[in-house]
């Protein structure tokens, strides 16, 4: 079933907004002022920018930040993958079948598994949904941080406070430094929520960022869980703003991204949410809709594993 929505209110016309060309230039810095790391984890060497790429601010009202620069055809996806961790999912076969999103799979192998000390198809104790959800706290019990994000931002007492954040990551220690125990430690979803003047302004800072492939991805689920979350605290959504700590491209996606840097700078689309939605763990892929979509085509990436 399709999301049930009526109206844009948040949006400007399609006609009045500005084309947006943000990714775009930050993808020309990397390359352009990059420095070339030749040893990644990734084993394929990287340019890359640390601490220097500015950051994406999208304003609402002139689109949702699904890059028309070359075309996502998978933009569910990464909206499933960030409920699915927000409700503490860490198993692949539930992400797949309840969330529909199959990648993780070639993370999440019988070697990557064993190497943390877990079952074959486990993220990790140290994975995104088990600290969304299951943050674990020195009583012994659990956090769950998206639960008290909401219940904070419906209380307007707490609307002046500058401390309601989400961290995705859990150190462990394994006796020679912090490691994540994680098939993939966590990259994005440091997530700095501020209401301003009783509009909701959501910063997501992330610590890796695989420019071509992942932030894409990126962009799309935390602007969608924007979205959400000024739904079920009936606020209103302002702007989405992504800052990077490690940004990189691989060198096997340079010509691709060179490709796309020419390309004409087009118009936002519309992301739309179902309203019937009340809780932020019932939201699904399918609760959201696109509309005036209009991207150059797609390209494929290689994607570092």
């Amino acid at each position: 079933m399709e999301a049930k929505v009526e109206n844009r209110p948040m949006y400007l016309p399609v006609d009045e907004r500005k084309p947006d060309s943000q990714y775009k230039e930050r993808i020309l810095h990397i390359l352009q002022h990059g420095e070339r790391i030749a040893e990644t984890p990734q084993d394929v060497g990287a340019l890359t920018c640390f601490g220097k790429l500015a950051p994406l601010v999208y304003p609402v009202e002139n689109g949702a930040p699904i890059i028309p620069d070359r075309k996502i055809g998978f933009w569910k996806k990464p909206i499933g993958e960030l409920f699915a961790f927000i409700n503490g999912v860490r198993d692949v076969q539930t992400m797949e079948h309840e969330y529909g999103v199959g990648w993780w799979k070639d993370w999440a192998t019988e070697r990557k598994c064993a190497k943390i000390g877990v079952s074959t198809g486990d993220l990790g104790p140290g994975s995104y949904g088990a600290a969304f959800h299951d943050f674990p706290m020195p009583d012994g019990g659990s956090f769950d941080q998206f639960a008290h994000v909401v219940e904070m931002l419906k209380n307007p007492e707490h609307h002046k406070r500058r401390t309601i954040f989400v961290s995705p990551w859990i150190p462990f220690y394994n006796g020679w430094g912090s490691v994540q125990k994680a098939v993939v430690s966590p990259c994005h979803g440091w997530v700095h929520l501020r209401v301003m003047n009783g509009g909701l302004k959501l910063h997501m800072i992330q610590r890796s960022a695989d420019m071509p492939v992942g932030v894409p991805s990126n962009m799309i689920q935390y602007f969608a869980l924007l979205l959400a979350i000024a739904q079920v605290t009936g606020l209103t959504p302002v702007s989405y703003h992504h800052s990077f700590s490690d940004a990189h491209i691989y060198e096997d996606q340079v010509d691709n991204m060179r490709t796309l840097v020419d390309r004409e700078a087009k118009r936002l689309p519309t992301l739309l949410v179902d309203e019937g939605v009340k809780e932020l763990k019932d939201f699904r892929p399918h609760h959201f809709a696109l509309y005036d979509y209009d991207p150059h085509p797609a390209m494929s990436i290689p994607v570092g594993i």
